[in-house]
């Protein structure tokens, strides 16, 4: 028989895909890591999170399930974009780290439906696996009467909690902040902004590995392997970007004209930390408030 301070801690997690996405891209574009998440090392992390919470060995605080939920383009329309590919190898990240994923088709109205559905699947999941603890990655005040059921049930919640400030595709200052709701409802709230930013954890084993080492994956890398001989159409504008900044930048354009900003978000064949001054791009005339700006931006 096991002694008692061996009995599994059974973990379950729910990521709230559209929150972890927003928040892997302020990492990856904004912050000075200029990295993606890393979910084998988010899972680790929570797995020694829990362990401390819970004063626990970490050897024995296993996640033994985790669910993504989020809504996605339809396939043609993700090709169209020229995302599909970044989806994909997104998709196998998750497939190699044992995450089930749940996809809802997005609509015009944007995401409906999924808050709805993790939160049916958590509670269900808690029933029938028994978790010890339940782990959201959600920032929305709206699962609070998710974590009351969960406790109802006897399973502890974890949540893993950012803030932070961004400048949008409007050049506007944007900030994300979690529900001070749901941080005063579950049983372990976690700051992972502060967590991240402490200068004193800045070299911790733990903490540089939320992060994807930048040699591990390159979207450009890829796209340059499928077509390494690049090349431009005769219908589209050209350019080079001038300048970069947190999130955002500008290009000069080939003929004639005034510099165009430009959205992270509007790089379709690259990552836009990859970007580099001086780099030849191609892309179409859009508009946003402040008037004309570059969107469907392709590197040549």
């Amino acid at each position: 028989m096991p002694s008692a301070d061996r009995k599994l801690t059974r973990i379950g997690v729910f990521y709230d895909g559209n929150f972890f996405l927003h928040v892997s891209n302020y990492y990856h574009y904004v912050h000075s890591r200029k990295s993606r998440i890393s979910i084998s090392g988010l899972h680790q992390f929570i797995r020694h999170k829990v362990a401390a919470e819970e004063g626990v060995d970490a050897r024995y605080c296993q996640i033994v399930d985790a669910h993504y939920f989020r809504g996605r383009l339809r396939a043609q329309d993700a090709e169209q974009r020229d995302i599909l590919l970044k989806e994909r190898l997104f998709d196998d990240v998750l497939m190699r780290q044992g995450v089930t994923t749940h996809y809802l088709p997005l609509g015009p109205g944007g995401e409906k439906g999924i808050d709805v559905w993790l939160a049916l699947e958590a509670y269900e999941l808690a029933i029938y696996k028994r978790f010890d603890v339940s782990v959201i990655v959600a920032s929305d005040g709206d699962f609070v009467p998710l974590v009351r059921k969960l406790s109802t049930v006897g399973t502890r919640v974890m949540l893993m909690a950012w803030d932070f400030k961004f400048t949008d595709q409007n050049d506007q200052e944007r900030e994300t902040r979690t529900s001070q709701a749901l941080l005063a409802e579950v049983t372990y709230p976690v700051l992972m902004h502060e967590i991240i930013d402490d200068r004193s954890l800045r070299n911790a084993p733990l903490i540089n590995g939320l992060f994807v080492p930048k040699s591990e994956f390159s979207v450009r890398s890829v796209i340059a392997e499928a077509n390494p001989k690049g090349g431009s159409r005769d219908d589209t504008l050209t350019g080079r970007i001038q300048n970069l900044k947190e999130g955002f930048g500008f290009i000069t354009p080939t003929v004639g004209g005034s510099n165009l900003f430009f959205f992270h978000a509007s790089v379709l064949n690259a990552d836009f930390a990859e970007l580099k001054i001086g780099d030849c791009v191609e892309y179409e005339m859009g508009t946003n408030e402040k008037g004309p700006c570059a969107v469907s931006i392709k590197v040549v």
